[in-house]
């Protein structure tokens, strides 16, 4: 029976764990603060065991100086110390600029509320009442390790996220000055934006509603005296759009007449093809090598400038408005096909003529379906108004003009989509070059 008890409290003694620290390793550095040596000791007593490195300071200042030099996990301080309070101690501890955080524990025999208020609003985090109960202590100490765990899990968190939001910032940094540049270089492809002829004027406006957008207006000489005028605009935003204007601007540039897809070279030199051929040419084109998702709507003006035919093309691009001397405004084309949508799309060619003082005018739907503060659509009917409001105004004044009249129509500066125009007005032929 006596060898069955004793088997009973050896098996108990070993499946019982001893009471677990609940993180183990977060306190390192204690310091106790009281002007008693022997409640210092005390103190130091209850805490033996828990693997802590305790300092000791008799007084306030005493402490300061000592958390200057020390990495402090922990702090017990005594209310009542002459000099410098606990109260006082504590107050100026939180002042201290740290990265880290200290927990800090009042020793008082006070116990009334007005006390605990002023304790809580310097910064302690808890209270003991003298004379310290053991277990107590280990209860407190064991809460302040549970807070610290939380604290410097949480400041490890917002280190790792402050490193990450560091990356964004320069990963931001970075693609804003490659936007910038981007832009630039979208812009450069305008290499002229208001250009004179003996015949007449080419002005060209490019408004991107972000850093870089899909629209793009330009022309090119053809012959002596032709003129090749293009608006188009790329679906979508952003760089990918960006980077199909680039491609397709490229293919509509008089610097190569070999390689622009409006103009064939024969042994009389260059001349123009057919606008239709020219949608045609593009929407294969596109088809066939760029291959993407996006599509092009296009609007290309073939203009000699000595009789003032046009022959032009519309791709779902906005009509084309010829505006004439009188101020009275022609919508020109009948819609059409968007360029790179479908395989073997026909697009039908169409003309006018311009007598000397009329212009012809080409916009992206930017303008068109700008909205105002309702959402209402400027709509073709809109910008004709506007046109025949400044009808007196050439050249790029227009342009401008057309601008700030539909920010005011918008009631912002800020568009919702990039806006594009290109217009050519007609002075009629030169001297000595006036066809019958």
């Amino acid at each position: 029976m006596k060898r069955c008890a004793v088997s009973s409290i050896q098996t108990s003694a070993v499946t019982t764990p001893p009471p677990a620290f609940p993180a183990d390793g977060v306190i390192r550095n204690v310091l106790i603060v009281d002007d008693s040596r022997a409640q210092r000791m005390m103190v130091e007593t209850g805490l033996r065991g828990r693997g802590f490195t305790v300092h000791h300071a008799a007084s306030g200042a005493e402490a300061l100086d000592l958390c200057a030099r020390i990495d402090f996990d922990l702090v017990l301080s005594d209310w009542m110390m002459p000099g410098m309070t606990g109260v006082d101690f504590c107050r100026l501890l939180r002042e201290r600029p740290s990265d880290r955080y200290i927990y800090f524990i009042l020793l008082t025999s006070k116990s009334d509320k007005a006390a605990v208020a002023e304790g809580l609003d310097v910064g302690a985090d808890d209270f003991l009442t003298k004379p310290l109960d053991p277990g107590e202590l280990r209860a407190r100490v064991n809460a302040g390790a549970r807070v610290l765990a939380m604290e410097r899990a949480l400041r490890g968190s917002n280190l790792l996220l402050s490193d990450a939001l560091a990356k964004l910032h320069t990963l931001y940094d970075s693609l804003d000055r490659d936007l910038v540049e981007a832009r630039n270089l979208q812009q450069s492809l305008l290499r002229e934006r208001h250009h004179r002829t003996a015949e007449g004027r080419v002005s060209l406006l490019l408004r991107p509603s972000g850093p870089v957008g899909g629209d793009m207006v330009g022309f090119f000489d053809i012959g002596a005296h032709q003129t090749g005028l293009y608006a188009f605009d790329v679906s979508g935003h952003g760089v990918t759009s960006a980077l199909m204007t680039a491609r397709l601007s490229g293919l509509l540039t008089g610097a190569s007449p070999d390689h622009n897809i409006a103009m064939s070279v024969g042994s009389s030199g260059p001349a123009g093809r057919p606008p239709a051929e020219v949608a045609a040419a593009m929407n294969r084109l596109m088809l066939s090598e760029i291959q993407t998702e996006r599509y092009v709507t296009l609007a290309y003006a073939e203009i000699d400038r000595t009789s003032g035919l046009v022959r032009l093309v519309q791709a779902g691009h906005p009509h084309p408005m010829v505006q004439h001397a009188s101020g009275r405004v022609s919508r020109l084309g009948s819609g059409g096909l968007p360029v790179g949508l479908l395989e073997g799309a026909h697009y039908s060619g169409f003309q006018t003529r311009l007598r000397p003082g009329d212009r012809l005018l080409l916009v992206s739907d930017g303008v068109t379906e700008c909205p105002d503060p309702q959402g209402e659509e400027l709509g073709a009917e809109g910008l004709e108004r506007i046109l025949r409001t400044l009808a007196g105004l050439h050249d790029t004044a227009l342009l401008d003009a057309l601008m700030w009249e539909l920010a005011r129509w918008h009631g912002s500066e800020d568009f919702p989509d990039d806006v594009s125009c290109a217009l050519f007005e007609y002075d009629g032929p030169a001297t000595g070059d006036r066809a019958p």
